[in-house]
């Protein structure tokens, strides 16, 4: 069975090195320490044109800047979002609208938009992992006609860690042939739903390989999609229909630092989104 056929080696604007400047035109509070920022360039357009998948240098000239995924886009914004885990993302959340930020990009592959037409899409994502997986997800519902069955599998450790829960639990539930299952880690008086982790529930779940016209989509921390990995390829699914990230292995996006090489690789130019079936590859190569 071939695999699903991904773009690499197409990683970088035309200038990849000079930030522009942007103006914050929204803020969401996702979580209690998860932000979403939808940015504009000063003249009210666009920064860039990206694909689903595709980064962003995001950051305040002061204190630094970080990679994010586009998490979702329009003609006129792109929005990054951002988990505080650190100096500067902490100086990110608090900023305000109309504050100027500074952003490069689009950096990265993309999720393989064209590959996965006339596919069932099964994505799996706990946590702030959840995302990169919304900006492949969106693109399937704002072209419906392109793909069979959506489900979306998704765990977070507590209920306040659920990000998108507008999405969650009232739009995306009535969207066309879309399911979504959501766990939490533990229990929580708000929350009647199923309580197990990502693997264990996603094998409660009747979605099989379908014979090969299901591809899954993964992203979340190691032990998520070390053992939503395994559980797919136990289920039966091809490795070459399992699609992940590697995007927090990108540091500088333009392969120049080294600290995202595996093997001969270079995350930064070659991904970061890579069938199972390249990424055992890649580790044979180290």
């Amino acid at each position: 069975m071939s695999g699903i056929e991904i773009s690499h080696g197409c990683a970088k604007g035309e200038r990849p090195l000079i930030p522009q400047v942007c103006r914050v035109v929204e803020i969401t509070q996702e979580t209690p320490d998860v932000k979403s920022f939808r940015l504009q360039t000063l003249d009210g357009k666009k920064p860039f044109d990206c694909m689903p998948g595709q980064l962003g240098m995001f950051g305040l000239l002061a204190y630094g800047e970080c990679m994010f995924v586009v998490s979702a886009q329009s003609d006129e914004w792109v929005q990054f979002t951002v988990k505080k885990v650190g100096l500067v993302t902490e100086q990110l959340h608090e900023l305000c609208v109309g504050d100027e930020v500074s952003l490069r990009g689009p950096y990265g592959n993309w999720w393989p938009t064209e590959g996965c037409k006339g596919k069932d899409m099964l994505f799996i994502a706990g946590g702030i992992g959840l995302p990169p997986v919304r900006s492949f997800l969106l693109y399937c519902l704002e072209h419906r006609e392109d793909f069979g069955r959506i489900d979306l599998v998704y765990s977070g450790s507590k209920y306040d860690d659920l990000v998108f829960k507008e999405q969650l639990f009232e739009i995306w539930p009535n969207e066309p042939d879309m399911h979504v299952h959501v766990s939490l880690y533990r229990e929580d008086p708000r929350w009647d739903g199923a309580v197990a982790y990502t693997a264990p529930f996603l094998e409660t779940l009747d979605l099989g390989p379908e014979d090969g016209n299901r591809v899954a989509v993964i992203c979340g921390g190691p032990s998520l999609s070390r053992t939503c990995r395994e559980s797919l390829v136990k289920a039966g699914f091809d490795e070459g229909h399992i699609i992940t990230t590697l995007e927090m292995r990108m540091k500088c996006g333009v392969g120049k630092c080294g600290r995202c090489n595996m093997g001969g690789h270079f995350i930064c130019l070659d991904g970061p989104i890579f069938t199972l079936e390249e990424i055992g590859r890649m580790h044979s190569d180290v």
